[in-house]
């Protein structure tokens, strides 16, 4: 057995075997179901209700705010009118009402869109105050077309509802929000990976700073060559990480089908939704709903797998090796917050370009640019594969991640080599440099 696949085997042991690895494996998915069983109940539960008093001069828009308390809101509103301003402000104060909207008495109602206030001892939520806007804009609307003698039911019946037919250029029907449902899953791959170098690159870095300060690296350099040593750490453990990650998957998906079959419960959207609106559902949508199942069955599902393996891959090891490097420079994780932050600002800079460039022009230049950059390529690129990527495209763009891996190994391996026996000074940007001339 050669000598990395020996270091391999020890390092995927060694993170197997420990305790708190162990107990996060198996204690991270019943803590994540308890957390969303808790959210679930904290959003099931009604908030309390905001008594909203209004004091209108006018007599046109009480009964409007007044109109809304038949629905299931928040907020309810009490026409209070006849009381002076004085007294509902006392009562603001003792927190008998959350809040009170004061509509003055004007000649003129163009001075009244700038004079309505309101008044309570905390800030109105955005919600609230645009609600409130609306409700009152629509009246002073509706009461100039009727002094402009116009028909507002005319109006309303002029008024148009336009909904765009979407068709492919082969005469297919397409679909609305299709563009967001590809984003969403090139976003789901792509966050995986982010949050896998993270979580695993940080495992490697802590594992070469233990042996360092324990000075156990000293036994085993001995024996072994840096290079030999970093390459075995980085595969050990990610092969730890995803033994962890297809256990969190397979523990996840049991208990949502053990919570379905045995507790009655429905997992999903549809959680609280009754069986009769569900069947309605299911007949007025079927054929949205199969539309929908078809086009993401044409999504290129091999190529996005693929990607995801061949990018996961490239990423991790790629991301890990400055991990290891970093690892080796440093004697203990306070001195290496100075050299993880250019490391992560790529990963961070990756995932808002997906979001806001890649979804609105996933085939434009900055799209394609920084799916070609080996730091930023295995999440962008991963957001534009469900869009469908030309194969040079991702030719060039996995070569250059590959071979950008390789050298950057090729120098992490000489900062590894001599920062591995380093001990007692903090390593600077400038002793890196110097390292690398070794």
């Amino acid at each position: 057995m050669s000598i990395i696949s020996l270091i391999i085997k020890r390092e995927f042991i060694a993170k197997v075997r420990n305790k708190s690895f162990v107990v996060m494996t198996f204690l991270s998915p019943l803590l994540f179901v308890a957390i969303a069983g808790f959210i679930g109940y904290l959003s099931s539960m009604k908030a309390d209700t905001k008594r909203i008093a209004i004091h209108d001069e006018t007599g046109f828009f009480a009964n409007d705010f007044v109109k809304q308390n038949k629905k299931e809101g928040e907020f309810k509103y009490l026409n209070l009118s006849e009381i002076d301003t004085k007294s509902l402000k006392d009562s603001i104060t003792k927190e008998n009402f959350s809040g009170l909207i004061i509509i003055p008495k004007t000649t003129n109602l163009k001075e009244l869109e700038s004079k309505v206030e309101f008044i309570s001892n905390n800030s109105p939520s955005i919600v609230f105050i645009e609600n409130t806007q609306d409700v009152i804009a629509s009246k002073i609307t509706k009461i100039n077309l009727e002094k402009a003698k116009l028909d507002t039911t005319a109006i309303q019946k002029a008024q148009a509802n336009v909904n765009i037919h979407l068709a492919k250029s082969s005469g297919e029907e397409s679909l609305k929000g299709l563009n967001e449902i590809k984003i969403g899953i090139g976003g789901a791959f792509g966050y995986l990976i982010m949050m896998f170098i993270i979580i695993y690159g940080n495992m490697v870095m802590r594992s070469v700073i233990e042996e360092k300060t324990n000075r156990i690296i000293e036994i085993i350099i001995s024996s072994v060559k840096p290079f030999q040593l970093m390459i075995g750490k980085i595969i050990g453990t990610s092969l730890a990480g995803l033994l962890q990650f297809t256990i969190w998957a397979v523990i996840g998906l049991s208990l949502m089908f053990a919570a379905s079959a045995f507790f009655g419960v429905n997992v999903g959207p549809t959680a609280r939704i009754s069986p009769e609106l569900m069947q309605a559902a299911q007949q007025e949508f079927s054929g949205t709903a199969q539309m929908y199942i078809a086009e993401l069955w044409n999504l290129p599902i091999a190529s996005i797998l693929v990607g995801f393996i061949v990018y996961f891959i490239g990423g991790y090891f790629l991301y890990s090796s400055f991990y290891a490097a970093i690892g080796a420079a440093v004697d203990n994780q306070t001195d290496s917050q100075q050299f993880l932050l250019p490391i992560i600002m790529p990963l961070i800079l990756s995932v808002y370009i997906g979001f806001f460039t890649v979804v609105n022009d996933p085939h434009g230049t900055v799209a394609v640019v920084f799916s070609m950059i080996p730091l930023t390529s295995p999440i962008v690129m991963l957001m534009r594969l469900p869009f469908g990527v030309p194969w040079w495209q991702i030719a060039i763009s996995v070569s250059l991640l590959f071979a950008t891996f390789f050298l950057v190994v090729w120098f992490a391996a000489k900062i590894y080599r001599v920062g591995i026996l380093m001990y007692g000074k903090k390593p600077t940007w400038k002793e890196l440099y110097k390292w690398l001339k070794y």
